[in-house]
């Protein structure tokens, strides 16, 4: 059960109880998920939910009936109006489920990038949640140097990812990104991007490269918030940012993608069995694929 919630806030769940304005947070992030609803409106709600199924059951997390049953009341509780910019909480310690409301930041169509390069801090980096404060740092010290993002990057110098976003970029007409081997997040809107890359014979390639080694090319930072967002300037650094030529279009193609909230999400194609059976069996386990 859920009831209509309107304003930002954070609402704890429960099965009794459905979805209750909570009084303070309490326990630090296993797990956290977000993205951006537009009038009721968003990418990737299925892509987003397994995620978020995986990643409570690689820490225990509750039954995978409970999470279902979250699942659907924090759906039909997403505002239907307005710019909003949900996320999805397990929290340490009493296991709690939780939706935080919030609205969307200014959304950006680009974005400058700290060209130092930041040694990877994150001690979880293959699951989103207990590294959020974290990366907050990394992005604050980032806005120190006049930059929006920081790029994390391996001892070894090999970019991973920026501190909330996936890296892609591009070589002559290769679709390039870091290899699924390094520590890096599972991110949703590169893998829709990836998608549409084999669909349309787009070659794609995992490459090992410095920061410095993006100089001059096509860069573009991805994530559910922003979509792609290109890389319209270095700072702390002699990088170049190459112009934007590929990254309008396929911004648009992404807004395109953009699906209404399901309705009567409890019934039909959307019951909690039907939903089972599309988990993977790991996630019921605790593996991470």
């Amino acid at each position: 059960m859920t009831q209509p919630v309107i304003g930002e806030g954070l609402l704890a769940w429960s099965a009794a109880g459905g979805l209750r304005p909570a009084a303070e947070p309490g326990g630090r992030l296993l797990v956290a998920d977000s993205w951006l609803v537009r009038d009721g409106r968003m990418r990737g709600h299925d892509r987003h939910r397994e995620r978020f199924l995986r990643s409570c059951g690689a820490c225990d997390g509750p039954p995978l009936c409970r999470l279902l049953e979250f699942w659907q009341d924090m759906t039909a509780a997403l505002p239907r109006a307005g710019e909003w910019f949900p996320r999805v909480e397990l929290a340490a310690g009493s296991k709690e489920l939780r939706l935080l409301l919030r609205y969307a930041p200014p959304l950006g169509t680009g974005v400058r990038v700290w060209a130092a390069g930041q040694c990877d801090p994150r001690t979880v980096p293959r699951r989103k949640g207990p590294d959020l404060d974290t990366l907050a740092r990394v992005r604050r010290r980032a806005s120190a140097e006049g930059a929006d993002e920081a790029v994390l990057v391996a001892p070894s110098g090999v970019v991973l990812e920026a501190a909330t976003s996936s890296v892609l970029w591009w070589e002559d007409d290769t679709l390039c990104l870091p290899s699924p081997q390094l520590p890096v997040l599972p991110g949703v809107t590169a893998a829709l991007i990836q998608e549409r890359a084999r669909r349309e014979g787009i070659r794609i390639a995992h490459r090992e490269r410095t920061v410095a080694e993006l100089d001059g090319r096509e860069v573009w930072l991805v994530n559910a918030l922003h979509g792609i967002r290109p890389v319209t300037g270095w700072t702390g650094g002699p990088l170049r940012a190459a112009p934007p030529v590929r990254a309008p279009e396929w911004r648009a193609w992404l807004d395109d993608l953009m699906e209404p909230l399901p309705e009567n999400y409890s019934s039909g194609s959307g019951s909690a069995a039907h939903s089972a059976s599309r988990v993977p069996a790991h996630a019921l386990s605790g593996g991470v694929p």
